[in-house]
């Protein structure tokens, strides 16, 4: 099932795509989704960022990029940076190389604290297109990862959630620039699963309904300039596409 964020006349909505119509729906996080009697077609709809996270985490040290012999990391990244399909990434001015980052997103269902890899799961509503746009030289001189990771539109998130992911662990990612792929990998590349992420986040952090973790970038990062055109696919998922400006 596809959960999106709609733009609508009274203000944005959560929807379930049923058949060409986007149904709206009250609540995205309840057991049984209460629908309010009105649609939107799949054609007209504006979306949104599928989720407003009041906690948006990075993964560092999960492997794929690098042998960094260090354990699972998480770091915070701002809230204000998250931003809808086909919004503009606003490239930050002689702050070093602009880098975008296609990883795979888990959008927490339900509250999770001291999750297990058995269960840990459970508690994920769906996935989601990430796209983790970095100034990478300013990590050099910021290990907290603040200065290089927060600006404008940053955190590119869409198009939708799939709640039916058959498999987070095995999640092809295809990195396109103006219509040219740059870089094919997928979340078989982590070394650290999506499950022993949220074991680790949430040993130190309860997550509520909404959270997002970015799951990691396997080798799926490119440097782009102002006017390139971005798209990350990921399997199963659907294709989250803006443009730098």
């Amino acid at each position: 099932m596809r959960i999106a964020r709609l733009q609508t006349p009274s203000g944005p909505i959560h929807a379930v795509l049923r058949g060409e119509h986007w149904e709206h729906i009250e609540d995205p996080f309840a057991e049984e989704f209460a629908f309010t009697g009105t649609s939107t077609p799949a054609d007209d709809a504006e979306l949104l960022a599928p989720a407003r996270p009041a906690v948006l985490l990075g993964i560092a040290q999960n492997l794929g990029n690098n042998d960094h012999p260090l354990p699972i990391q998480a770091w915070h990244k701002s809230v204000h940076t998250v931003a809808a399909p086909g919004a503009d990434i606003v490239a930050v001015r002689g702050a070093g190389t602009v880098n975008i980052e296609g990883e795979l997103a888990a959008v927490i269902g339900k509250r999770a604290e001291n999750l297990t890899l058995e269960n840990a799961l459970e508690h994920v509503l769906g996935y989601t297109v990430v796209n983790d746009v970095t100034n990478v030289e300013q990590n050099q001189a910021d290990e907290k990862m603040f200065q290089g990771k927060a600006g404008t539109n940053y955190t590119p998130l869409g198009p939708w959630i799939e709640t039916e992911l058959e498999d987070p662990e095995n999640v092809a990612t295809t990195v396109t620039i103006n219509g040219e792929t740059k870089a094919k990998s997928g979340s078989f590349n982590l070394s650290s699963s999506v499950a022993a992420c949220l074991v680790y986040v949430t040993r130190w952090l309860t997550l509520e309904p909404g959270d997002v973790i970015m799951t990691g970038a396997p080798n799926t990062f490119v440097a782009v300039q102002p006017g390139d055109h971005v798209e990350i696919t990921l399997d199963g998922i659907g294709t989250l596409a803006n443009t730098v400006v």
